[in-house]
């Protein structure tokens, strides 16, 4: 049953507080390319719906000021004991406020604080956001960011993660020959979770931002309690693709963990031993969609609800599972 799938995934069969907010400005340094395996460029951009207009140029620059964080990544064991506010680091080839860097190795090196199964409350709060709208039209948008409890020290980053499939098989083709899924595995894939895993993102928006989310966007099969969501991915040229990251020994304890990057999703989507499902934990950058009116900003407890877009930015992978149907077609949705 449903349960049953989801208790075993992470053992390979299958898939499957809040702290007062802490007002501190990311600052972000330019990023030291580097070609030894190691690097993973990461940029934060707003995850748009796919139909969402393109929002004008003034609001592209506030987006630009706010979304300049980049990194790409090489662990450092240890680290330099001064004023985090006002100290540098290095992560992976990236110069970067060191608290900054203190919550990447965090969630990218060391897997801590993602939803799913590693623990039932993850340490992290998300913090509520300045709603800018779309275009001319009523929708508005915010990307979230999230604050890190790392043993008593308050972290920021723009990214959370959570325990995942990820699908990279390929998808049916209309009868006259034309894509029913268009772009799929270029910009956007289908991303499968757990129904549970999903109400809780749910639960800490609402205790961070005030607002419900609502079910918009997802496919829930409720035969086996998974959720389907569109996650979208950065494919244009200058845009750092999201990466894949796969486990040298699956075998290996949580602490010994260890991955080695294989390429970008789309790359590795390319190739037919890899258009598989792929279990693990996606790292994801989260924005917020919410309809108003064009001259009145909206505010939780207006009745209207938040639509949550998910960016993924980097997937670190325990390997396949045949233990997933994929979806092939557009899906209906149960509601």
């Amino acid at each position: 049953n449903g349960r049953d799938i989801a208790h075993n995934i992470r053992n390979g069969h299958c898939l499957s507080i809040p702290q007062p907010p802490i007002n501190i400005m990311m600052m972000h340094y330019t990023t030291n390319n580097t070609t030894d395996g190691s690097s993973e460029r990461l940029s934060l951009y707003p995850a748009y719906s796919k139909t969402a207009l393109q929002p004008p140029a003034h609001v592209i620059r506030n987006i630009a000021d706010h979304n300049n964080q980049m990194a790409a990544a090489s662990r450092d064991d240890e680290e330099t004991v001064a004023d985090a506010a006002n100290t540098l680091a290095e992560w992976r080839g990236n110069t970067v406020p060191e608290k900054e860097a203190k919550a990447l190795r965090h969630v990218f090196d060391d897997l801590q604080d993602h939803f799913g199964y590693q623990r039932v409350d993850p340490r992290v709060r998300f913090n509520n956001t300045n709603l800018a709208r779309l275009g001319n039209g009523g929708t508005w948008f915010g990307d979230l960011d999230f604050t890190y409890d790392i043993k008593g020290d308050h972290c920021n980053l723009a990214y959370i993660g959570m325990d995942v499939c990820v699908d990279l098989t390929p998808k049916l083709v209309h009868k006259h020959g034309q894509p029913m899924l268009r772009d799929y595995g270029k910009s956007w894939v289908y991303v499968y979770l757990r129904q549970l895993t999903l109400d809780k993102v749910k639960s800490y928006v609402k205790t961070g931002t005030g607002w419900d989310v609502s079910d918009d966007g997802t496919v829930f099969d409720p035969n086996r309690n998974l959720v389907a969501i569109e996650a979208k991915m950065h494919h244009q040229t200058g845009q750092p693709k999201p990466s894949v990251w796969v486990a040298k020994d699956k075998n290996a304890s949580e602490q010994d963990m260890s991955f080695s990057r294989i390429g970008t999703v789309q790359d590795v989507s390319s190739h037919p031993s890899q258009q598989r499902i792929h279990r693990g934990v996606g790292i994801f950058s989260v924005s917020m969609e919410v309809e108003g009116g064009p001259n009145v900003r909206p505010t939780p407890g207006m009745g209207c609800e938040a639509n949550l877009c998910f960016t993924l930015v980097s997937l670190r992978t325990w390997g396949i599972t045949d233990c997933v149907a994929p979806i092939v077609h557009a899906p209906s949705k149960w509601y």
